[in-house]
C-alpha cells in the first residue's frame, strides 16, 4: 500500500471512530420518553384493577397511592407537553373523577383503611393531602390555571384536617419510606407542593389557609434539620413550590449533604438517604423482612432521580457536576424495553422493607414494581 492510500485509510479509521464515538455520545444524552410513557400508562391499567375498592357516596371508587399513583399524576403532564399530547390521559381523567367524589366527604364514605381506630385517623389525614395534591397539580396542566371550586373544597378540607403542629397524621405500617413514623414529614412536604401551588395559594387566600400556611412553613423550616436526608430532599422540592420555608443558605447545605452522599458511578442510593428506622425509636434498625442489601447498596432510579430533581427544582444548576453525573447516570441505566415482561420497568428502586425481588408472596411483579414506579417517574422528572 502507497503512503497515500495509508494516509487515507488512515483517515477514514479515525473518521470512523470519531463518528462511532459521536453516536455513543449522542445515544448517551437520549432516554426513550415513549417507553417510559407506556410503561406508567401500563402500571395505572393494572392499579385500578388491582387497587383497594372504596364505598364511596352511592357507589365505589379507586384508592390513590404514594408509589403509583401520585408520581403518575406528577409526571405526565409533563411526558405529555414534551410528547405533544394536548388532552389528560384516561387515567388522569380517572383519578380528577375520583377526587371528584371523594372530596364531599361523605359521613358513609369508607376511609382509605378502617380496621382499626388509628387506620381511621391515619386515612383522615393523608387522602386531602393527595386529593389536594392530584387536583393542584392538573390545575397547573389546565390552560386557564383558574382555581376550581373543587380545588377550594379539597385545600379547605386540607386545612380542616391540618394538625396543631402544622403536619397531618399519615399511615404507620412501618413500612419505609412512606409508611412509617418518619413519614408525617414526608406527608407535610407533599402538602407544601399542593399548597404552595398558584391554584393551592388562590384557594387559601381567606383566613384559615392563611393560618394553615403559616403553621405548614414552620413545621417544615423547624424540623428540618433533624430530618433524614429523603425528608430534606423532599423538602427541596417542597420549598421551591412554598416560600417562606427555607432560606437559600439552607437550601445549599441540603444540596451539599445530598452532594456527599452521591457514588462514584453518579447516582445516588435510597437506603443512603436515611437512616430508617421503621418502628423503633432507638438503633439496632431491623426492616421487618429480609433484604437484599447488593441490590440496596447500588445506585438506584428512585434515589437519583428525586435528588436530581430537588437539586433542579432548588435552582441548582444543570451544569453542575453532581446534576450532570445524577443525569448521566439515569440515562445510561434506562432498561430496554421488554415487550410482555411483567417484572420490566425503565427504572429500578428496591422495597427497604422485603426482598420482593426473590417472588413470593409480596414479590409478584406488581407489588415488586411498586417502587420502581417511583423510580421511573422521578428519572423522568430529573430528565424533563
Amino acid at each position: 500500500m502507497s503512503m497515500r492510500a495509508f494516509a487515507a485509510a488512515s483517515l477514514l479509521l479515525i473518521a470512523t471512530f470519531a463518528l462511532r464515538a459521536d453516536e455513543r455520545a449522542a445515544a448517551a444524552d437520549t432516554w426513550d420518553q415513549a417507553a417510559v410513557t407506556r410503561y406508567l400508562d401500563a402500571r395505572m391499567d393494572l392499579w385500578w384493577t388491582k387497587a383497594k375498592t372504596l364505598r364511596t357516596g352511592a357507589g365505589e371508587t379507586k384508592c390513590l397511592s404514594c408509589h403509583t399513583a401520585v408520581p403518575y399524576a406528577l409526571v405526565r403532564p409533563s411526558l405529555r407537553r414534551v410528547r405533544g399530547e394536548s388532552a389528560p390521559t384516561a387515567h388522569e381523567e380517572k383519578m380528577f373523577d375520583i377526587v371528584r367524589q371523594r372530596v364531599a366527604y361523605n359521613a358513609a364514605d369508607q376511609p382509605y383503611y378502617d380496621h382499626t381506630a388509628d387506620k381511621k385517623v391515619e386515612s383522615r389525614g393523608v387522602e386531602p393531602v393527595l386529593n389536594a395534591l392530584v387536583l393542584t397539580t392538573r390545575d397547573a396542566g389546565s390552560a386557564s390555571g383558574e382555581s376550581s371550586a373543587l380545588t377550594r373544597a379539597a385545600m379547605n378540607r386540607l386545612w380542616d384536617v391540618q394538625r396543631p403542629d402544622g403536619a397531618w397524621d399519615w399511615f404507620n405500617f412501618g413500612l419505609e419510606p412512606f409508611e412509617a413514623p418518619d413519614a408525617v414529614y414526608h406527608g407535610a412536604a407533599l402538602a407544601a407542593l399542593a399548597a404552595g401551588s398558584p391554584s393551592g395559594l388562590r384557594a387559601s387566600a381567606d383566613a384559615k389557609g392563611q393560618a394553615g400556611l403559616e403553621k405548614l412553613r414552620r413545621y417544615l423550616h423547624d424540623g428540618a434539620a433533624s430530618q433524614r436526608l429523603f425528608n430534606r430532599a423532599w423538602l427541596l422540592v417542597a420549598s421551591a413550590r412554598l416560600e417562606g420555608v427555607l432560606s437559600p443558605e439552607e437550601g445549599l447545605v441540603i444540596v451539599r449533604d445530598l452532594e456527599q452522599r452521591q457514588h462514584a458511578d453518579g447516582g445516588w442510593s435510597l437506603a443512603d438517604l436515611g437512616p430508617w428506622r421503621w418502628t423503633r425509636q432507638d438503633p439496632p434498625f431491623a426492616a421487618p423482612g429480609t433484604t437484599d442489601s447488593t441490590l440496596l447498596a447500588a445506585s438506584d432510579g428512585y434515589a437519583t432521580g428525586l435528588v436530581v430533581y430537588a437539586m433542579r427544582q432548588a435552582g441548582v444548576a444543570a451544569t453542575h457536576p453532581a446534576v450532570v453525573k445524577g443525569q448521566q447516570w439515569l440515562r445510561t441505566h434506562q432498561l430496554a424495553e421488554r415487550a410482555g415482561d411483567p417484572a420490566w420497568a425503565p427504572w429500578r428502586a428496591y422495597s427497604l422493607n422485603f426482598d420482593r425481588e426473590q417472588g413470593g408472596d409480596k414479590g409478584e411483579p406488581w407489588r415488586r414494581l411498586f417502587m420502581s414506579d417511583l423510580a421511573t417517574a422521578f428519572a423522568a422528572l430529573a430528565l424533563l
